[in-house]
């Protein structure tokens, strides 16, 4: 039984880490300065900022099978917020049959609290952790595709920019950057493709294009081909120098990840030697060790310790993660 709270301790400490970076990476990335002025760029390049209500071909996402109940939660804001994380971690799935599996990870849990016998400051950590690990899982996905669609942007500019100086028509390049380059890039320059065929505007396409990818350089290449159907030039030109520059930040943030290497590794042994020492001590002398769990001095000081580690893992990524 020890045994087990020791590990549900680590796994519920793994879990609060995981949801806590989670939610500072969704904040960042969608609502962090950067994203907010880009943004506003867009809508004013795709004249959504004039007031003028437009009226979208596209077909509204479903959320869940019954009409009824994707009607209620086509109401609730947040889901459509939901929505577009699943869409940008390239998930399938709808957003009531996530809702019904973190709902379901939720009742396994309340199960759990019951017949484990937990005391409640653990129970309520668990129930956290399981409420915020499925949304933290769900980021950690988005990241990740993020990440190799950033990646391949350079390859897709390259393609789009000899593409053009071939003599194809931009809405076609789009669709020959779907067919030639693997997902996820692939998919994403295929729709927008889709979009501008079945009528949509030009500017609205690459707009959608960019809330789906919410990418600094994608956001970069959106408002390049915006400005240059205003103003003309050369866009091949300008699709080259994007993905040059988009090579060369991509180089410098190998180069500091390089450089920064040391730094995560020491951050790594820090934060994982107390729950190793744990372990360790637990199986060699556990009489010694289980005073921090059975005597009540022994419980506050685990969770002091608990704090400052969680302090000191956050302080310590803040440290070591240089953005390029």
């Amino acid at each position: 039984m020890d045994m087990v709270f020791t590990a549900f301790a680590v796994l519920v400490f793994a879990a609060v880490i995981f949801m806590v970076e989670g939610a500072w990476m969704w904040w960042s990335t969608s609502h962090g300065r950067s994203a907010r002025r880009i943004a506003r760029r867009l809508d004013l390049m795709s004249g959504r900022a004039e007031g003028g209500e437009r009226i979208s071909i596209l077909k509204q996402r479903r959320y869940v099978a019954s009409p009824g109940l994707d009607q209620w939660l086509h109401g609730i804001p947040q889901m459509a917020l939901l929505d577009r994380l699943l869409l940008q971690a390239g998930l399938r799935c709808q957003v009531g049959e996530f809702l019904a599996r973190s709902a379901g990870v939720l009742c396994l849990a309340l199960l759990l609290v019951p017949a484990l016998e937990m005391p409640p400051l653990p129970a309520c950590l668990m129930l956290a952790g399981t409420i915020g690990g499925p949304f933290g899982l769900l980021l950690r996905w988005r990241a990740a595709r993020l990440k190799k669609i950033e990646s391949q942007l350079p390859e897709a500019a390259d393609f789009l920019a000899r593409a053009l100086r071939a003599g194809h028509s931009f809405a076609n390049v789009l669709k020959m950057v779907g067919d030639e380059i693997p997902e996820p890039i692939g998919t994403e320059f295929k729709a927008t493709y889709e979009e501008i065929n079945y009528g949509a505007p030009m500017n609205e396409a690459l707009h959608n294009l960019a809330s789906r990818i919410p990418l600094t350089d994608l956001r970069y290449f959106v408002l390049a081909v915006l400005i240059q159907r205003e103003s003309g030039g050369n866009l091949a030109e300008l699709l080259a120098n994007i993905s040059r520059l988009t090579r060369a930040r991509l180089k410098l943030q190998g180069q500091v990840r390089v450089l920064s290497a040391e730094g995560r590794m020491s951050a790594w042994i820090l934060g994982l030697l107390p729950l190793v020492m744990l372990a360790f001590m637990s199986m060699t002398n556990y009489g010694y060790i289980s005073l921090l769990w059975t005597d009540p001095t022994g419980v506050r000081m685990m969770w002091f310790a608990g704090a400052a580690m969680v302090f000191g893992a956050l302080w310590m990524r803040k440290i070591v993660r240089i953005r390029a």
